[in-house]
């Protein structure tokens, strides 16, 4: 029988949703243009007023926010309280221009802290779990929320932090840890680890994975679901909206329901920024109505997906969003072709290889190259050169079909990737653009 964290806000109706929605978003937007100057200007240039609110249909006339403003506003700009007010701070692994600070009230941890905890349910966890929590911990925000989350629901919390896999092992074995939280590429790393130590699936305790913070494919849930033996849930979040949360996938699996009495939710068209109808694919922009310390209005998260509410086998009424295919911002532009790593993924994991590749860019004489780097398993390892290039051909066949443009493809030994314990670094693109 399916649980949930908060079963009455998770199962409203629809029509109940939106009246909630509503009603918090007119109170945000005045709250934000009498207290915030920055968002009062923006306000002004578009020639809206909090007047102009008066429902979720009115959202449209409201400006949008994207990560150059949080830089412009940077490090107080957008503070919608005094500061004395803040309890804490989460910034961004941003490697470009100032990093994005995000700053919560303790109102903010705790609604934070709710929608993880409701995500952490939606996984099969009850009090009687032990929950590893294998995110980074620090200014990120993967540790501090899912480990706030695993405490509202009453699990065994273990807040290990990412790295130092061999205890990671221990901790699993001898806690008998149930649900693991880690980004999909660290799971995927563990899960070759207790292959190299002699465990099998049926020698883990894991039951269930909340794995988030990157891209990865549907190809490589399978995997990890069958080297460990779990069952694995996507989580989606951004540090600018509070952290993993924002949404949550449930047992059916199928896209992830976001938390929409704290987020409202629209797909537009990236380039004309125009809102999009529902099941439309386009960019994901996200209003966080109950946001005290740090309020994001319509905020452009980049990421390309859809977004679906039809009847759930979860009972959640909750509108999903589909894993996001890639983003508008890094998305790889490759001889005029759109290139999203996840595709690469997938045709890698359709001829069993581990999810352990690197894709390189670069431009030589005005054309544009792409190079990907395979490891082979150890089980498909072979110094037979024959055979290595026959291999080679395939892949570059099936990447030919999927992505319609010729891609080079290096098979390589076993480990010889460099591994990450946090965001997998996937593309490296040398291409002065």
């Amino acid at each position: 029988m399916e649980q949930y964290f908060q079963k009455e806000i998770e199962t409203a109706p629809a029509e109940e949703l939106k009246k909630l929605q509503s009603e918090k978003l007119v109170k945000q937007v005045k709250r934000v243009y009498e207290n915030v100057p920055y968002y009062r200007k923006k306000m002004e240039e578009k020639g809206v007023t909090p007047d102009d609110i008066k429902s979720v249909d009115d959202l449209y006339k409201l400006p949008f926010l994207s990560k150059k403003d949080l830089r412009d506003a940077y490090p107080t700009g957008l503070l919608g309280v005094p500061q004395s007010e803040c309890v804490r701070i989460h910034s961004t692994s941003g490697t470009t221009g100032k990093r994005v600070v995000a700053f919560y009230t303790q109102h903010d941890v705790d609604l934070w802290e709710d929608c993880c905890a409701r995500a952490i349910v939606a996984a099969g966890g009850t009090k009687d779990d032990v929950c590893q929590v294998a995110y980074g911990f620090g200014l990120f925000t993967g540790g501090a929320g899912l480990n706030g989350g695993s405490h509202k629901v009453g699990c065994l919390t273990v807040p290990i932090s990412s790295g130092n896999t061999d205890r990671q092992i221990m901790f699993i074995q001898d806690l008998k840890a149930t649900i693991l939280c880690c980004t999909p590429s660290y799971a995927a790393y563990l899960s070759e680890r207790f292959k190299e130590e002699g465990y099998g699936p049926e020698d883990i305790p894991l039951k269930a994975g909340i794995f988030g913070a990157e891209a990865w494919s549907e190809e490589m849930r399978q995997d990890i679901e069958k080297n460990l033996g779990i069952k694995a849930y996507d989580i989606y979040g951004l540090t600018e909206l509070s952290g993993p949360g924002v949404a949550f996938e449930c047992s059916a699996q199928d896209g992830m329901h976001i938390n929409e009495d704290h987020f409202i939710a629209e797909i537009i068209d990236p380039d004309t920024e125009e809102v999009l109808p529902e099941g439309s694919q386009g960019e994901l922009v996200f209003t966080a109505v109950d946001k005290e310390a740090f309020p994001m209005i319509r905020y452009r998260t980049r990421d390309i997906c859809k977004l679906t509410r039809g009847k759930c086998s979860c009972g959640r009424t909750f509108i999903k969003m589909a894993k996001p295919m890639g983003r508008s911002d890094d998305m790889l532009i490759v001889r005029g072709v759109n290139v999203f790593p996840s595709q690469i993924e997938t045709v890698l994991l359709n001829n069993g290889y581990a999810a352990n590749y690197q894709i390189i860019v670069d431009r030589e004489n005005n054309t544009d190259s792409l190079d990907v780097n395979v490891e082979m398993t150890p089980e498909m390892f072979t110094d037979n050169v024959g055979e290595i290039e026959e291999r080679q051909k395939k892949l570059v066949a099936d990447m030919h079909a999927m992505l319609g443009i010729k891609v080079k493809i290096s098979l390589v030994a076993p480990k010889t990737i460099e591994r990450s314990e946090g965001k997998a670094v996937r593309v490296i693109d040398k291409r002065k653009i």
